[in-house]
């Protein structure tokens, strides 16, 4: 006995699968607390894009806070080392990033 089709036709099955990934993609900006992008495409969307650049503050704070964590707990010997120097060039440049989001506005 065939199994009972669950959509009338590949263009509704089609439809179905493309609401459940649009319905699954806003549940995750919400869960990530990113307002959905604007109905229309070419409506601008200032609340989304302020929640981002927000967002993007927030981690690069806390990748400056931990890597500054991490270089505390390095010896002088390595501050002084070439990985040490490294480093601190990374952390300069995450620094400036985060200068750079802030001046967004």
């Amino acid at each position: 006995m065939p199994a009972l089709r669950k959509h009338a036709s590949p263009a509704k099955r089609q439809l179905a699968y493309r609401q459940r990934r649009e319905a699954g993609r806003i549940a995750e900006l919400r869960a990530k607390g990113v307002p959905p992008a604007a109905a229309i495409p070419t409506m601008p969307s200032a609340a989304r894009w302020n929640a981002l650049i927000e967002m993007a503050q927030g981690m690069l704070g806390a990748a400056i806070q931990e890597m500054e964590d991490y270089r505390d707990e390095r010896s002088e010997a390595w501050l002084a080392g070439e990985k040490g120097e490294a480093f601190q060039a990374t952390l300069d440049l995450v620094n400036e990033a985060l200068a750079s989001v802030e001046a967004i506005e």
